[in-house]
């Protein structure tokens, strides 16, 4: 039996322990999680091959609320583990695209090396490195055929077109015909004319001479005939092979073959750019090559076509990539006959920065790739293999006679080296050394043989002067130093009663009253005594016994800075001069009175020990309406650094106090001005005068008698917060219930009273009841809400039976055990 009662109270343990393991879904706040624990959940996203962009549906199944997810990804972000997410994304993603996944390579594999972005996506990049592809990409140009020039001299007539004649002289005539489908036109009072297949000025010739027949004026030359194309056909033209998009396309009928290109997208990767054919009536009658019109603006080759022509573009043959110095590197096609030299004159030639010398090649062979070098010499006679590719290297990025001299002289910079150049000859090429240089010593870094660096130092004085000739080599840098930068910089400072305190920088034989003038001359509070120096201590030996820190010296000087009687004061780099404030000297400190008093305005305190009272007894005293009771004073926050600034929300508890006899607006304003709230008792200062109430008067001061209040305020949980009449008879309940009475959210025994003043009083327990404050006129009532209690959730609920099942389980396994 009492194994019994102790396998039920581990149950009960167990079940305790296991509800408050439990956390509830809505109520997880990400701001009280540790690291350790966010980088658990990381490791279990990353676990499940999850990434950033699946937060949120990791929240929503863990029963994380949206705005808890989002403060989830910050503290994922600010922990630099969100990389780790998305590299470890990345990673699958690599291992899912890489083509040599899975695979080891050796030392001698060098299929792995990718020379030339032969592993990217050729979709990528290989239509933007065809040469004369931006043609058919390039919005500014759309080879549509122009419609309003002449019409071509080998425009062929045909079915649709629209012939204008114009026939003027002593006969005025105008006849605007469409040839029909038979290949006629039909002139009014002449019959039909067959114009099918002729030119524009075949056709003129036949039908001036047929209407010579009834305008006799014709051949006399009296009357004449001008014929023009009005409205042109449609012709219909098919595009086939290596064509980006293939078919059958209207065109007009003066399209050319470089317009039917441009509408069917031009070439395809496939396309060849050069062999591009025209057919009709089944025989290939013109082969367009675009490099003609890319190179030399040649498109004596683009011709007019006609309805049924078919336009082939054939697969290339040959293509060669140039990369590297050249002004256009792309992807040539070669024909037959071109060799690399042509490839280099489709490319624009070499840059300026380009090594001439040696071009190297890649090409596919058989097996496996190969590396070629073309010299300069081979290059106009190199024949091309598809699939070449190669790259033009520049030139190396260093010089072959600079030598460079810095630092101190009046022109540093780059020069040439020439013969037998020495330092000396550097130094007048830079127009010699400054007056600030340091002659002692200067340094050439130089570069030898293998290109390691080293440091060589000379005398510059014996430089210059001759007695030291030392060569210049290639590459050497020679550095003149200048005094003021192998020092740290001088400067002094003054600080105290002058007009610009601060830094200074030093100069020699500078003296106390040469800064005093450089920093804009002494305040009027200044004062001519003890005037105070204090110097760095920079010389002498080191001693263990020695504890000073400063070297101090303390002068009087005079108001006219014409010196210091017997003594000449030379500063000292690094010293700093106070100016201190004369101690006889006082500023007006002025306090502002306002509200109920007989003469309110801005007093000037007399003596440090002005108080309260004082004031009011200059300021008239109070008048019959005012309400001592309510009096507040504020202070600026400054005036005592152990004082703090009220909080915002603190300082409106006592606005509505003064709107019956002061400025809300003003008083906030004050506050802006970080003024804080002082309580004040007016009554016991007037009545006991220099009492402990009667504080003292401070600069910046601002004292409120407001009128007399009438009005209780009440604020919190009541049913109906309002301002009520202040009677002397009633009680702290009494109000309550004026103003509808607490509500049952109402935690009655934390209210409080804030009195006009600022005081506050709480209520207080007196063994189960509770003693309410004690009401004035003026004060505030404030009743607190109690806090909040909700039922379970549905997820704390579930996750509550499953914690109470598992105990369960376990509990029956050991009582099964047991028995």
């Amino acid at each position: 039996m009492l194994r019994k009662l102790l396998l039920v109270q581990l149950f009960l343990f167990i079940g305790l322990c296991v509800m408050a393991q439990v956390p509830s879904p809505a109520q997880v706040n990400i701001d009280n999680l540790s690291d350790a624990q966010i980088r658990r959940i990381v490791a279990e996203m990353k676990q499940n091959n999850m990434s950033m962009s699946d937060i949120d549906s990791y929240a929503e199944q863990k029963g994380v609320p949206p705005a808890e997810a989002e403060k989830l990804k910050t503290r994922i972000t600010m922990m630099g583990l969100d990389k780790s997410l998305d590299k470890k994304k990345n990673s699958e993603t690599f291992q899912q695209d890489n083509q040599y996944s899975g695979r080891s390579f050796n030392d001698s594999d060098t299929s792995n090396v990718d020379l030339f972005r032969q592993r990217l996506n050729p979709d990528d990049i290989k239509r933007k490195k065809i040469f004369g592809a931006e043609l058919f990409s390039n919005k500014n140009l759309t080879f549509e055929p122009n419609l309003r020039i002449p019409t071509p001299s080998n425009y062929r007539l045909a079915a649709n077109d629209q012939l204008m004649i114009d026939i003027y002289g002593y006969s005025e005539v105008q006849y605007n015909l469409t040839v029909t489908a038979e290949g006629y036109i039909r002139i009014p009072n002449l019959g039909p004319v067959y114009v099918n297949g002729l030119t524009i000025e075949e056709a003129k010739t036949r039908i001036t001479k047929q209407l010579s027949t009834i305008y006799s004026t014709i051949g006399t030359g009296k009357t004449f005939v001008q014929m023009s194309l009005g409205n042109i056909r449609s012709i219909r033209v098919l595009i086939i092979g290596e064509i980006d998009r293939p078919g059958s396309y209207t065109l007009p009928s003066l399209a050319s073959v470089a317009n039917a290109l441009y509408v069917s997208g031009g070439p395809n990767d496939n396309g060849s750019f050069r062999n591009i054919q025209v057919i009709r009536n089944g025989q290939v009658i013109n082969t367009f090559d675009l490099y003609d019109f890319l190179t030399r603006g040649d498109l004596s080759n683009n011709i007019i076509l006609q309805d049924q022509d078919i336009v082939k573009v054939n697969p290339y043959k040959t293509r060669v990539e140039l990369i590297g110095e050249v002004k256009h590197p792309a992807i040539f096609e070669a024909k037959d006959n071109e060799t690399l030299q042509t490839m280099l004159d489709y490319a624009g030639g070499y840059t300026d920065g380009s090594f001439k010398e040696n071009i190297t090649g890649y090409r596919i062979n058989n097996k496996e790739r190969e590396v070629i070098n073309v010299k300069a010499d081979e290059i106009a006679s190199f024949k091309l293999k598809s699939g070449d590719q190669f790259f033009i290297d520049s030139i190396l990025n260093r010089f072959s006679n600079r030598v460079t001299i810095a630092g101190a002289v009046f022109h540093p910079g780059n020069y040439g080296l020439e013969p037998g150049m020495t330092i000396a000859d550097l130094i007048k090429k830079a127009d010699g050394v400054r007056e600030e240089a340091s002659l002692n010593r200067g340094i050439i870094r130089r570069l030898q043989h293998d290109f390691t660096p080293a440091i060589i130092s000379f005398n510059v004085q014996d430089v210059v002067g001759g007695k030291t000739v030392i060569p210049v080599e290639k590459e050497d840098s020679i550095v003149i130093f200048s005094k003021f930068d192998l020092r740290q910089g001088f400067s002094v400072f003054i600080g105290g009663e002058v007009n610009r305190p601060g830094l200074f920088p030093y100069a020699d034989s500078m003296r106390l009253e040469d800064l005093v003038l450089l920093a804009g001359g002494l305040r009027d509070a200044a004062s001519l005594k003890h005037v105070e120096i204090s110097r760095r201590i920079r010389k002498g030996d080191y001693n263990s016994k020695d504890t000073a820190k400063a070297i101090i010296k303390q002068f009087d000087i005079t108001a006219d800075l014409s010196g210091i009687a017997g003594q000449q004061v030379i500063l000292e780099p690094f010293d700093e001069i106070i100016i201190r404030k004369s101690p006889a000297y006082s500023e007006q400190a002025n306090v502002l009175l306002e509200g109920e008093v007989v003469y309110p305005g801005q007093y000037t305190i007399i003596n440090k020990r002005e108080h309260i009272s004082d004031v009011i007894k200059r300021s008239g005293g109070l008048r019959e309406e005012a309400f001592p009771e309510g009096a507040v004073l504020l202070r600026r926050t400054y005036i005592n650094s152990s004082d703090s600034a009220l909080l915002s929300n603190k300082l409106a508890l006592f606005y509505s106090k003064l709107e019956d006899s002061t400025s809300i607006s003003s008083v906030k304003s004050m506050m802006e001005r970080k003024y804080q709230l002082l309580g004040i008792k007016l009554p016991e200062i007037l009545k006991n005068p220099s009492s402990k109430y009667d504080i003292l008067l401070e600069e910046g001061d601002v004292l409120k008698i407001p009128k007399k209040l009438q009005t209780i305020q009440m604020f919190g949980e009541v049913y109906f917060p309002k301002k009520i009449r202040f009677d002397k008879g009633y009680a702290f309940r009494d109000y309550i219930r004026g103003a509808g009475g607490f509500t049952s959210s109402a935690l009655k025994r934390r209210s409080y009273v804030v009195y006009s003043n600022g005081e506050i009083k709480s209520t207080r327990k007196i063994f189960f009841f509770n003693k309410y404050p004690k009401l004035k006129p003026g004060a505030e009532v404030y009743i607190p809400s109690k806090r909040e209690r909700r039922g379970l959730s549905p997820q704390e609920l579930i996750g509550f039976s499953s914690g109470l099942a598992s105990i369960a389980l376990i509990v029956v396994t050991i009582l099964t055990r047991v028995k």
